[in-house]
């Protein structure tokens, strides 16, 4: 949590927590004690305090009675229900970008195609999953859709969990591959109704393999 010690203030310290969340150094039911936070952050226990209760109000955090914050355990029902409602508002992302990408953004989203396939075709499950998380920042920041930025990343954290354990599936990066190209297919062609289409195919695979995953263990 590389944050500096010089006026850490309750935002600093909850993008810290909300980092470590997303990119899952922190995981679910892990206790959030205080003090230990306070020191590593170098803040203020107010400040630590207000952040985990800011985290509680986006659903990434939860406090359990005489026992303190800890990251919050999400359910399999849940993560499906994020996954149907990340697949509307990541849609209407989708089509608004390809309605409004510029040819360097269609450059820039055709270069990290490539480096997908190739993370893909050398094994490489890190940095594949990286830059899936990296297109789909990307086409939501090309929609200039705010709110739906907002709402999607605090269902991320929520779902990053799930997410891992599908990252690291034998054979799902062969399938997730193809479904991520015809996404940056679909906005490079600047039609809307493809782009939308390609984003809830893919979303519809994810939930799929989700609960194919918790139906095995």
């Amino acid at each position: 949590m590389p944050v500096s010690p010089t006026q850490v203030t309750q935002n600093d310290v909850a993008e810290a927590i909300r980092r470590d969340i997303l990119e899952g150094e922190l995981v679910a039911g892990q206790r959030l004690v205080e003090a230990e936070l306070s020191e590593a952050l170098g803040a203020s226990r107010g400040a630590v305090r207000g952040a985990l209760i800011d985290l509680t109000h986006e659903g990434l955090v939860e406090r359990i009675a005489n026992r303190g914050a800890r990251v919050r355990v999400v359910s399999v029902e849940e993560a499906l229900e994020i996954i149907e409602v990340r697949a509307a508002v990541e849609a209407l992302c989708a089509a608004k970008a390809a309605e409004r990408i510029t040819d360097a953004e269609i450059a820039e989203l055709r270069e990290l195609g490539e480096a997908m396939s190739a993370a893909v075709s050398s094994g490489d499950v890190g940095t594949y999953s990286r830059l899936n998380t990296r297109l789909d920042e990307r086409y939501v920041a090309i929609s200039g859709q705010k709110v739906a930025a907002e709402t999607l990343a605090r269902l991320q954290g929520r779902s990053v969990r799930h997410q891992y354990r599908l990252a690291y599936r034998p054979g799902r990066s062969q399938v997730s591959l193809p479904q991520h190209l015809a996404i940056i297919d679909a906005l490079a062609q600047r039609d809307p109704a493809a782009a939308d289409k390609a984003v809830r195919d893919h979303l519809a695979s994810v939930r799929e393999a989700v609960r194919e995953v918790a139906a095995s263990r």
